[in-house]
């Protein structure tokens, strides 16, 4: 594994990076997945070239970053500022018991290399905010955001916009999930501003040490969140790319249940809009 720590060294611009061949190994690796004719060998050589940045390795990231990463996405940037708490464990699959008091961008970089050899890594462990995540964020593919507090979130979005990067959002309450793809930068889809609004830009959100969560409910979102990945990066490349740009999916765990909404693009948006 190919590991780099993102605030010592710039990152290569990798968007749409270079086509990579797939070793005898790999494509044993992932040949379940191959065979599959929504994926296919262009399928599985466009996720080895992606680079994806996730943000927060939570509740969410977790199984975010392991299904990626068990996906074959070749190049993942991580970026989280917490340590790990015993209160962490039973929703954050990532970390054992060893882990706690350690960074969890450094935790889960060990995870990845127990998982998988052939993966590019970097991570940074600064607290992401409207002051540098267009730093933080760089050039990537695509941005995976698993915080927690909707001013990270907006303030992603943003960054997002500003610098043409698709955006895929995702997030519990109690028993609801979310999780919806936005391209503000396209003239005819919504960023994740136009969803919220401007009323959340403080940093006042609830939280699941308030609310209470379970493991199951964040693991089913972040799941999900991972196969949304997969089909925004296999966009014009395989038939399982259909981004669903601004479509919001929402979960209920104590249904269960599930259901779809669009968000129009709010040309008054004062990230996106005209």
């Amino acid at each position: 594994m190919v590991v780099r720590d993102a605030r010592l060294q710039a990152r290569a611009p990798a968007r749409r990076g270079p086509v990579v061949s797939l070793s005898p190994e790999r494509l044993d690796r992932f040949s379940r997945q191959i065979v599959l004719p929504e994926v296919g060998g262009a399928g599985q050589m466009a996720l080895a070239s992606a680079h994806v940045t996730i943000i927060g390795l939570g509740g969410i990231g977790s199984p975010v970053l392991q299904y990626c990463a068990g996906a074959g996405i070749g190049h993942l940037s991580l970026i989280e500022d917490g340590d790990v708490e015993l209160s962490n464990l039973p929703r954050q699959t990532l970390y054992t018991q060893r882990d706690i008091g350690h960074a969890k961008a450094v935790a889960a970089r060990g995870w990845l290399a127990n998982f998988d050899s052939g993966l590019e890594v970097s991570i940074c462990d600064e607290r992401i905010d409207a002051g540098n995540a267009a730093r933080l964020i760089g050039t990537t593919d695509l941005v995976i955001d698993g915080t927690d507090n909707f001013a990270t979130r907006l303030a992603v979005s943003d960054a997002c916009v500003a610098a043409g990067t698709p955006l895929l959002s995702a997030a519990v309450g109690r028993f609801q999930g979310q999780v919806a793809a936005f391209a503000g930068h396209l003239a005819d889809q919504p960023c994740y501003r136009c969803y919220v609004g401007d009323a959340f830009d403080a940093d006042d959100c609830d939280t699941c040490a308030a609310d209470g969560v379970l493991g199951a409910m964040v693991g089913w979102s972040g799941c999900f969140a991972a196969m949304q990945a997969i089909r925004v990066l296999l966009e014009g490349v395989s038939t399982l790319g259909d981004p669903q740009w601004g479509t919001v999916h929402l979960m209920d765990g104590l249904a269960p249940a599930m259901r779809s909404f669009s968000v129009a693009k709010d040309p008054g948006c004062r990230a996106c809009g005209q």
